[in-house]
């Protein structure tokens, strides 16, 4: 059965599978309600768990993924090796870290391997970061360069005065900076040791400065599903940490928060917001992933509870307290949809309709029946805060939803110097740009 979002989020649309009855209310979970939005769940296990990867089979010479009227789409750079995040640091360059999960030891099956396809590489990571520059702000980078090389899975980096920092999977770097430089030559330093690894593609680490510019966020997602492998092995894991520059002071900021790989200060208020990556396996329609604003010392559900106070029945460990002090998020994304990438669009490039509003990058689903996901999503901001329903923005990145093939999967996005919009599409080993006609 599919979940239905009511009030102001819309219905989601049920041809997707076919026709389908309307799930029985006597069985759902309790409806939760939020400032924004009113969502009611199916229970779980209303329909069967499933493993359905898409098959990503590349894009054809001259095809793009599509914006709506009025923006242009372009090829801004190609041949990467599965760049997953973009940052752009204070004087416009751009930084692309590129790796990917690292499957060892495993039989390849079909096209993918735990949705990693034959096109990518299947047990070596590229565990570099790339420097993309583009002075003029024409669309093309006129200097390409390595610019830091030798890492172990990078996803997250910052600038934050003379030190550049990158998010391995297992620890925060640190190392010295000039603005202006193309290629990081000194030795960094561990700032800051993390737990490794983790389910399906939890090894990201993300990293952001936090709305003072004096403390870093660092998102860290859980190493298991729904903590099957027990919660004493989830420690400082599904949460986001806050240290300072030189990696003391750790605290957990937010906890509960499965998979949280977006994370971004929302300009003007400086309150943090992440988008997260939910748990698998109580069937098509649960559990929505999501877009909220997050509190400090809030927590969010994971393991116990999911999207308010909906208990999950997977932990052997009842945690009824945890359950009922966990927090409902501001806007559900759609369940499976592996939403990644988060970046508010900021400067006035974009139509008015886009100021202060958020992109957010969906990888793609493999835990459900029919494919959802695999675009890039606007969500409009009113008074500060999300609008009940996020908008297509940037889709075609399916090719053919029966049988789950797919041209590519967007995962980070960033708004560039010039206004323009980025976003690394790693399966296929290429970054689009979206800028207003």
């Amino acid at each position: 059965m599919k979940y239905l979002f009511t009030s102001a989020i819309g219905i989601v649309l049920l041809s997707a599978c076919g026709q389908q009855k309307k799930p029985d209310q006597s069985k759902a979970a309790e409806v939760n309600t939020s400032a924004q939005q009113e969502v009611a769940l199916p229970a779980p296990y209303q329909t069967k768990s499933v493993r359905n990867y898409c098959k990503v089979i590349g894009w054809p010479a001259g095809k793009t993924p599509v914006a709506p009227a009025g923006f242009n789409v372009g090829l801004f750079a190609d041949s990467l090796k599965n760049p997953r995040n973009i940052y752009i640091a204070p004087n416009g360059d751009i930084l692309v870290s590129e790796a990917n999960t690292e499957v060892k030891g495993v039989k390849k099956v079909g096209a993918t391997v735990m949705g990693v396809t034959k096109s990518q590489n299947m047990g070596k990571s590229a565990n570099q970061i790339t420097l993309l520059r583009d002075a003029d702000g024409d669309g093309k980078y006129e200097l390409r360069e390595t610019f830091l090389s030798k890492l172990n899975q990078p996803y997250g980096m910052l600038i934050m005065g003379n030190s550049f920092y990158v998010a391995n999977t297992d620890g925060i770097w640190k190392y010295d900076y000039k603005t202006g430089q193309t290629k990081i030559t000194g030795a960094g330093k561990m700032i800051l040791s993390l737990p490794a690894g983790g389910y399906n593609n939890h090894w990201t680490r993300n990293i952001i400065a936090d709305a003072s510019g004096k403390k870093i966020l660092v998102a860290v997602g859980s190493g298991s599903n729904v903590a099957e492998h027990g919660i004493e092995n989830e420690k400082r894991r599904a949460n986001v940490l806050e240290i300072t520059p030189d990696g003391t002071g750790e605290i957990i900021y937010a906890s509960g928060l499965r998979n949280p790989v977006g994370i971004a200060v929302q300009p003007g208020t400086g309150t943090l917001y992440t988008v997260v990556n939910e748990r698998d396996g109580l069937g098509d329609d649960l559990v929505p992933d999501y877009l909220t604003s997050v509190k400090q010392g809030g927590f969010y559900g994971w393991p116990w509870a999911y999207f308010g106070k909906h208990e999950d029945p997977r932990p052997e460990v009842k945690r009824p307290d945890m359950v009922a002090k966990t927090l409902v998020p501001d806007l559900a994304l759609g369940s499976h949809t592996a939403s990644l990438g988060i970046a508010f669009s900021t400067g006035d490039k974009f139509p008015a309709s886009y100021k202060n509003g958020a992109f957010v990058g969906q990888h793609g689903s493999w835990n459900r029946s029919a494919i959802v996901g695999y675009k890039v999503g606007f969500v409009p901001f009113t008074n500060n805060k999300p609008a009940a329903k996020m908008e297509d923005f940037l889709t075609g990145f399916v090719a053919n939803e029966k049988e789950g093939e797919v041209y590519g999967r967007p995962v980070g996005v960033a708004v560039a110097k010039d206004g323009s919009l980025l976003v690394a599409d790693d399966a296929s080993n290429r970054i689009w740009r979206v800028s207003a006609k």
